[in-house]
């Protein structure tokens, strides 16, 4: 663990200029943790408004004390997640600046999946990699995706609504909590009229499903997937479909419910079976139904966010962890509505 040296002069608690020193004593992790042509330490310079120096395996960090304490902060967790044999890239900078200090105080839960939980921490386990919420919001939805049988996620594009809840999914089935995994979304055109699609069903369906082929692809090698798929304890299918079944020890995710209608949400809703969890994801923003048709999605938020054992958990412009300019894509069109 890293030392700090701190020295600090001013009068303004809030402005006051501050330097520390943190001591690194591998080298080859200190490489690492500045990152190629110290990338990391410029993302952390810019998003904190510090300066960082490198003085052999030190580095110094100047600016206002709030900034300092927090860039060395950041600085010791991506330490810290080195030694522990992680990789820090790009988007892990990103997310130990977005995140909060973990909460030790978090109850204890039990189960193979809260092994994930470490320290306040949140790692999901997939077969082909590791992932991890960037902020806050995404660590409180992935613990409510483990803890409730029915959970939404409701946000902008981009903040890792769906691929979580897929990334829980997968877990699930691997720790054999799930026989299966069902992947749904209503196969709705985004303000286009594409008219009739060639080939089979599949072939008609899978443009509106391919988001949820991406994820899986994500965390699954590509053989295992198609095997599970042809065995179908995995399935992706629009949300018609569901219709008439009962999803009993299966891990369901309904993906862009903004599009689904009051009935068809009703429908979908009442298929969860013994066994099961249900996950809801939608956009209220970027609904695509004919006018005047009301959202399911808007309905399930009135009449379910009183009921125990369903969460409801939100995400905003400051959640999302694709491009930076996604965010402020968002922002703006948030401020013209």
């Amino acid at each position: 663990m890293p030392s700090p040296v701190t020295a600090s002069q001013g009068a303004n608690p809030a402005k006051r200029p501050s330097e520390t020193g943190l001591e690194f004593p591998d080298n080859r992790l200190l490489i690492d943790l500045c990152g190629q042509f110290d990338a990391n330490l410029a993302m952390i310079e810019q998003a904190l408004e510090v300066q960082i120096v490198r003085r052999g395996n030190h580095l110094v960090v100047m600016g206002d004390e709030g900034s300092v304490a927090r860039a060395a902060d950041v600085l010791r967790s991506l330490y810290d997640r080195l030694e522990a044999g992680k990789p820090v890239l790009p988007g892990d900078v990103d997310g130990a600046l977005r995140m909060d200090q973990p909460n030790d105080e978090d109850p204890p839960r039990d189960g193979d999946q809260m092994e994930m939980f470490h320290s306040g921490g949140v790692e999901i386990k997939t077969r082909k990699k590791l992932v991890e919420p960037r902020t806050d919001a995404q660590k409180a939805y992935v613990r409510a995706l483990f803890a409730n049988e029915l959970a939404f996620g409701i946000g902008p594009a981009g903040t890792g609504k769906t691929y979580l809840a897929v990334a829980v999914g997968i877990n699930m089935f691997i720790n054999g909590e799930v026989d299966r995994i069902i992947l749904s979304r209503p196969a709705v055109e985004a303000g286009e009229r594409l008219g009739f699609l060639p080939g089979d069903m599949k072939e008609k369906v899978d443009p509106y499903m391919q988001p949820l082929y991406d994820a899986l692809n994500d965390f699954m090698p590509g053989k295992m997937l198609a095997k599970l798929m042809e065995e179908k304890r995995i399935e992706i299918a629009p949300l018609a479909f569901m219709r008439g079944r009962t999803l009993s020890n299966a891990f369901v995710v309904l993906d862009e419910a903004q599009n689904a209608t009051g009935m068809q949400m009703k429908m979908f809703l009442t298929r969860l079976g013994e066994g099961s969890r249900m996950v809801i994801t939608g956009d209220r923003t970027q609904i695509d139904l004919p006018r005047g048709q009301v959202s399911g999605l808007a309905d399930a938020e009135r009449l379910l966010q009183n009921i125990p054992k369903i969460s409801f958990n939100y995400f905003t412009s400051k959640d999302v962890v694709r491009h930076p300019l996604v965010a402020k894509i968002i922002e703006a069109y948030e401020a013209d509505a």
